[in-house]
């Protein structure tokens, strides 16, 4: 029996799967298009989940590799090269960010620009991803204990043209406290970003600890001590970072909702006319 509004039998028709995109290696200088048609740039690293772009004035984002990309306006997938390619002779040696990393040079004086972060924690993280880069330009990382002062230190640094404010903030969620903070704080001068994990602990990702997720913790209970009790270890905060943060090897270990932010962070402080 047909239908009389279609030109075939829709029961005896074929399915039309889904066309699942072919998988491209991603090899260094392949230019490629997310997949929003936001960004478009040159593959500059590739790690086991992540790669990472270079777009013509060299700002550089990273994707999961799990996504899909455009290649000449075809839909693609990118994958791992096969071990020793991809890479080509010469390749330039790079730091845990994924820079091209600098040739080696005598110290240079600190910016007046900074960059501050909330605590310790934070200041570590970014140390051990981003150190090699900020020392090659001259930034200084310091952290605040805690945000509810942040008011009061903007209008000490006292910013202006050339001598910026750079704030990363954990948890800066609509309406949070620190997404309130953070709007006294407003200058031209002065950039503050947040990213949405409720401690930079969650800004590695799971699997550097050999866990799928992240435990949620009951509301009440210290975020850090939940966490350690859910997934077995011992009740010492400062020892368990010191684990977490062992397994951190480079950018690719950390989520990209995090690695933009310090990103732009640096983007920021490091503009022409600051200094």
């Amino acid at each position: 029996m047909r239908s009389r509004q279609y030109n075939e039998d829709v029961l005896t028709a074929p399915v039309r799967r889904p066309v699942t995109p072919p998988p491209v290696a991603a090899e260094n200088g392949l230019v490629v298009e997310d997949s929003a048609g936001d960004f478009c740039g040159a593959v500059v690293a590739c790690e086991k989940d992540a790669v990472t772009l270079e777009d013509r004035r060299g700002k550089r984002r990273v994707f999961p590799l799990t996504g899909t990309f455009l290649l000449e306006g075809r839909r693609v997938t990118l994958v791992r090269p096969p071990a020793g390619q991809g890479a080509g002779p010469g390749r330039p040696a790079r730091t845990a960010s994924g820079s091209v990393a600098a040739p080696a040079s005598r110290a240079k004086v600190a910016r007046a620009s900074r960059i501050y972060v909330e605590g310790k924690h934070d200041a570590e993280l970014v140390e051990k991803i981003w150190g090699d880069d900020l020392r090659d330009v001259g930034i200084v990382v310091e952290f605040l204990n805690g945000i509810d002062d942040l008011p009061a230190i903007v209008a000490e640094f006292a910013p202006d043209d050339s001598r910026r404010l750079g704030v990363l903030v954990d948890h800066m969620v609509d309406g949070s406290k620190e997404s309130r903070i953070a709007a006294q704080a407003g200058s031209p001068h002065v950039l503050v970003v947040g990213h949405p994990y409720i401690d930079v602990w969650a800004a590695v990702k799971p699997s550097v600890v050999g866990i799928g997720r992240w435990p949620d913790v009951p509301r009440g209970t210290p975020w850090k001590e939940g966490v350690l009790a859910a997934i077995g270890w011992p009740p010492d905060t400062a020892a368990g970072w010191r684990r977490i943060l062992a397994g951190v090897r480079s950018y690719a270990d950390l989520e990209p909702a995090f690695l933009g932010r310090v990103e732009e962070l640096i983007d920021f402080v490091t503009a022409p006319g600051s200094r």
